[in-house]
């Protein structure tokens, strides 16, 4: 058993769904057959006994004369009663006389029907199957009047039940023909069903298949808008595999320029013999450990923003950092003031957008004087992905248009007087990049400067 379901598993999606349909198809069509089969079975019975209740009155209107009247003369209702063994038969059965009075049609030839024991009468008439003359099977309706002080009678009337059975025959296998008919037309719609409505996935596969080979870069052409979404989320992890790539190059790159200036000062001191050699070793060796830890930093946040399942909420993040900077310019009685409308969730890692909102609320609380605001609100629908804008303000002296794009570079400081090393809005800059984002600086409500952080968003 457990071989076969791994089979099922095992089938394509295109098999699964033929099977199924097929499966189900043909259930249906047999539960129909058999309800349509047993209410054709019932139908003929009854259109068969209704013909036989006519007799039957007959006989009761024979009965209701005159005892002399019936002595001497033979009910006939039919010719098919008066034929030897006809398979049409009639008794009256008198059962109020000792021994009983029994009067049968000369179709019977000196046979008698048997009498129904048991079973449940409608108006009076019983109807169900006997054997008859012949071990034949028959259809027999009886029904017992009382005629007053002419007597109790039972009435029966018989008829060979081989013709029910040949209409109940012959509609089943019309009805299994056409059923058999029906199945496989089910069957083959099905499968040009399936094969059109999947038509879209082998196309998908396909382009799958032409960028593993190297002839495309993207999913090109016209999907439904069940699986176009599929569709464009392959060309978006793309694109984020091939800006993953890009970004690893240009940080390998930076590495390698970075490294080349501390290589050359070690190998120019080797060669001219300086006393303080060691000294100097050690001095380009602690930079070219902060070098390659900044890039190895730069490398892992490049690949937690190549993920797609990481999701953090943006509030927690931010009451956290805003209780540390609270804490942290203490003495200079900053108010930091949150206004978050909508409640978004980060399409990240938590400890990026740490980095990411710590490092704006730091450079905003060094520059502030006395109020640092952050807000945050869903961008309008602009695609496939959405974003979020969260806006840091302080009410400080601002920076100039001119300088705002220098501010931005790695390691550049436009104010030596305030601490800090310059990396913190060039660390925001590329972080916001690697989600897909971006940071801009403008001119704050406040008086001061605005950074608008532009991230993605669940």
């Amino acid at each position: 058993m457990r071989r076969i379901w791994h089979t099922l598993n095992a089938q394509s999606v295109a098999s699964r769904l033929f099977l199924s349909a097929a499966f189900w198809s043909a259930t249906i069509l047999i539960v129909a057959g058999l309800g349509l089969s047993a209410l054709n079975a019932r139908s003929a019975e009854s259109s068969f006994d209704g013909e036989l209740n006519v007799y039957v009155k007959a006989l009761v209107a024979n009965v209701a004369i005159s005892e002399e009247t019936r002595a001497n003369a033979q009910p006939v209702i039919a010719p098919q009663f008066e034929l030897a063994f006809s398979g049409w038969y009639w008794q009256i059965t008198r059962l109020d006389a000792e021994p009983p009075e029994i009067r049968t049609s000369r179709s019977l030839f000196g046979s008698q029907l048997a009498k129904f024991e048991g079973l449940k009468s409608d108006h009076g008439v019983t109807s169900g199957y006997i054997v008859g003359p012949g071990e034949k099977p028959l259809r027999m309706l009886q029904r017992e009047i009382d005629a007053g002080e002419e007597g109790r009678f039972l009435i029966q009337v018989a008829a060979n039940a081989e013709v029910i059975q040949g209409q109940i025959e012959n509609f089943e296998y019309a009805l299994a023909a056409t059923f058999l008919l029906l199945a496989v037309a089910l069957i083959g719609s099905t499968a040009l069903a399936v094969r059109y409505g999947l038509r879209p996935l082998r196309q998908l596969r396909r382009g799958v298949a032409s960028i593993r080979r190297g002839e495309a870069e993207r999913i090109a052409g016209e999907f439904p808008e069940d699986v176009a979404p599929l569709a464009e989320e392959i060309n978006l992890l793309l694109d984020s595999n091939r800006e993953v790539v890009e970004r690893a190059r240009t940080q390998v790159g930076n590495l390698a320029h970075a490294l080349k200036t501390p290589l050359s000062v070690i190998v120019n001191e080797a060669e001219s013999g300086h006393p303080k050699f060691a000294e100097k070793v050690r001095e380009q060796a602690g930079v070219m450990t902060r070098q390659v830890s900044f890039y190895l930093d730069r490398a892992r946040a490049a690949a937690r923003a190549s993920s797609a399942s990481a999701s953090t909420e943006f509030r927690p993040v931010v009451d956290g950092l805003v209780r540390t900077f609270e804490k942290v310019y203490r003495d200079r009685e900053l108010a930091f003031e949150i206004d978050l409308i909508d409640s978004v969730r980060f399409r990240g890692e938590s400890q990026d957008l740490n980095d990411l909102v710590g490092n704006l609320l730091d450079n905003a609380g060094k520059w502030a004087k006395a109020q640092v605001r952050i807000a945050a609100e869903r961008e309008p629908d602009s695609g496939a992905r959405a974003f979020f804008i969260a806006r840091i303000d302080d009410d400080g002296p601002g920076l100039d248009p001119a300088a705002r794009d220098a501010a931005l570079e790695r390691g550049r400081r436009l104010d030596e007087s305030r601490p800090g090393s310059g990396l913190g809005l060039s660390i925001v800059v590329d972080l916001a990049a690697a989600y897909g984002g971006s940071l801009t600086l403008e001119d704050s409500p406040l008086g001061g400067l605005r950074a608008s952080l532009r991230l993605p968003c669940f």
